[in-house]
């Protein structure tokens, strides 16, 4: 079964064919409208189910749009709504009544256990739309941003400023190891990374650096990126963890130790005035529109690769 649930279960080499089919796919949709049908329909007849454990702009409208622009249809679910590993259904029950129902299930998760569990149990392809551990299509859609503005990301240095143990830092250090970027992580010692993955990093030889200093870490970088402080069902000193990264903002000062062309880039939802300025975020070295966009095409070549 062809899953997509984190970064570093697959090869450089299939990573790298996603990338490029999107970039293509993309390229051959100027001029059409955002919710026309791509010329070929690779995706006719198939339907995708959307079970959304966390609120969602991005995710549910980008896999909505992609599978559609494919050609195939979707359907969304709140487990509020459906027997959800509640009551005398578990999730094993579910994930396997599913898989009668749809060609390909896509999962925005509190608990990385639930998508494992699905995985397990599934006939059909799972999808990894956002969970605690992981957030591996927004990952490749920073890449193709990236390697639209400033070229192949291979030797280049992304750095992460803020939370350097979240799921977007988690996956940000298996996207360096797989598509072979320096990334520095500027973070209290506190927010350290996770030492799993560092020591899964270091096996496979990632150049990853991790200081203290946020102007060390953005040093020659040709993109910085952060992320909210506060993450949706974090539970913490909300007013403790702010104050402990209030000098990890990414602001003007910050900007002007990173390289002249240097790009911003941002997940979203932004904590604006928090983690960076407004005149970051609206400024002329800020892709995070994009980065939106991109969700779409690199999702849609996810789809395709699970269902191919």
């Amino acid at each position: 079964m062809k899953n997509f649930l984190n970064i570093a279960d697959h090869s450089s080499s299939l990573l790298r064919n996603i990338i490029e089919e999107a970039k293509d796919r993309k390229g051959k949709r100027k001029g059409q409208n955002k919710s026309s049908i791509d010329i070929d329909k690779p995706l006719d007849g198939k339907s995708m189910i959307m079970i959304f454990e966390k609120p969602s702009t991005r995710t549910r409208i980008s896999f909505d749009l992609a599978i559609k622009q494919l050609g195939g249809s979707s359907m969304i679910l709140n487990p509020d709504g459906i027997h959800y590993g509640k009551g005398d259904e578990s999730l094993k029950d579910t994930a396997r009544v599913l898989s009668e129902y749809a060609d390909i299930l896509m999962i925005r998760t509190s608990s990385h256990k639930n998508l494992e569990e699905f995985s397990k149990n599934s006939k059909i392809p799972i999808i990894n739309g956002l969970s605690d551990q992981s957030h591996p299509c927004q990952i490749m859609s920073d890449i193709l941003t990236f390697e639209e503005n400033i070229g192949n990301i291979e030797g280049k240095t992304i750095s992460w400023i803020g939370d350097g143990n979240n799921n977007m830092s988690n996956s940000f250090i298996e996207a360096a190891v797989k598509f072979n970027f320096n990334l520095n992580i500027g973070c209290p010692k506190k927010y350290s990374p996770n030492n799993k993955i560092m020591k899964w990093a270091h096996k496979n030889k990632g150049k990853i650096f991790i200081t203290k200093d946020p102007r060390e870490a953005v040093k020659e970088a040709d993109c910085i990126m952060t992320d909210k402080w506060i993450s949706m069902n974090d539970k913490v000193n909300k007013k403790a963890k702010k104050k402990s990264l209030r000098e990890y903002q990414v602001n003007k000062k910050l900007f002007k130790e990173a390289k002249s062309d240097c790009i911003f880039m941002h997940c979203l939802p932004v904590g604006r005035g928090e983690e960076v300025t407004d005149e970051i975020i609206d400024g002329k070295n800020s892709v995070v529109w994009e980065q939106a966009s991109n969700r779409v095409h690199v999702q849609k070549s996810i789809i395709h690769w699970c269902l191919n």
